[in-house]
């Protein structure tokens, strides 16, 4: 080894060094940002634990003071009584069903949406993306009853499709991929359009493929909103085996009374299926904000 490639090694070594020590250095500011983040995970966990840990209680110690996390005897009864008191499986594939399609076409019609939008120019442009982005700041609550009378005149009243329809125009998501459709570059079309390619093939086989990251973050959360939404529902379906599972479970409660560790139950049963999604696909929720551009703004 000559001398040079030492001292260079050498250099190099140091610099790693160098480099990992300033790379996990406790400074105040990440030390406050780790605090900030415990508390708010304290704040997240906190509410869930309670809720499983009340569910597993019997029903008579739900209200006994002083509040205990732990009951004399740990039972499920509470998650077979909700389970026997109504349609369950039924709401679940209801559910699945719904936030599957709404998700699915929410993705597929936001992004020709967003596309036309971000890459071609026509006539009153500006003034129709500046009325879907009004949109955001209309409450969802004040629509209900429009849609409502849509829904009964087109006799989509506990229907699939009378759940599914109204979700899926979302301006939110149709901003989001706006955003990300303007930072894909324009290259990579005109090369395709050279080749005799049409505006549609060049959306299907080169925009989408790239907007991967970005798609899977709009699905998770359409899929995770429109899973959680009750109030459309509640308004559209009135036949138990067309309900949703939030509806479903909502009124069971209301049938036999207020009783905590079955209400318990029915939270941990509507959120389990929202968590497993979360968690498996994390990594793309944030890699999809990120690749919008949104994260730093």
């Amino acid at each position: 080894m000559s001398a040079e490639t030492a001292v260079t090694r050498t250099k190099t070594g140091a610099s790693a060094d160098a480099g990992a020590g300033r790379r996990f250095r406790w400074s105040p500011g990440r030390i406050a940002m780790l605090l900030i983040a415990l508390a708010l995970v304290v704040l997240w966990v906190l509410p869930l634990a309670w809720a499983v840990a009340t569910s597993l209680k019997p029903e008579g110690e739900t209200t006994t003071t002083p509040l205990k996390w732990i009951g004399s005897t740990i039972t499920f009864g509470a998650y077979r009584e909700v389970w026997k008191s109504g349609d369950i499986a039924q709401w679940m594939f209801n559910s699945a069903y719904i936030s599957v399609m709404t998700t699915l076409l929410t993705v597929v019609l936001c992004a020709m949406a967003a596309y036309g939008f971000s890459r071609t120019e026509f006539r009153g442009r500006k003034v129709l993306y500046g009325l879907v982005l009004a949109g955001i700041m209309v409450p969802p609550q004040v629509l209900m009853a429009p849609l409502f009378a849509e829904m009964v005149s087109m006799g989509l009243v506990d229907t699939y499709w009378g759940v599914i329809l109204p979700q899926v125009a979302v301006p939110a998501m149709v901003f989001i991929l706006v955003k990300f459709f303007d930072g894909v570059p324009r290259e990579l079309e005109e090369a395709a359009f050279v080749d005799g390619a049409g505006r549609w093939r060049v959306f299907w086989t080169i925009v989408m493929p790239l907007s991967r990251p970005v798609l899977a973050a709009v699905a998770i959360f359409t899929f995770i909103s429109t899973w959680n939404n009750f109030l459309w529902p509640f308004l559209v379906t009135t036949d138990p085996n067309g309900m949703t599972l939030p509806v479903g479970l909502v009124n069971v409660q209301s049938s036999y009374g207020l009783r905590y560790a079955q209400m318990m139950a029915s939270v941990v049963i509507a959120g389990l299926p929202l968590l497993v999604v979360f968690t498996l696909f994390q990594r793309q929720i944030v890699r999809g904000v990120a690749h919008t551009g949104l994260a730093g703004q």
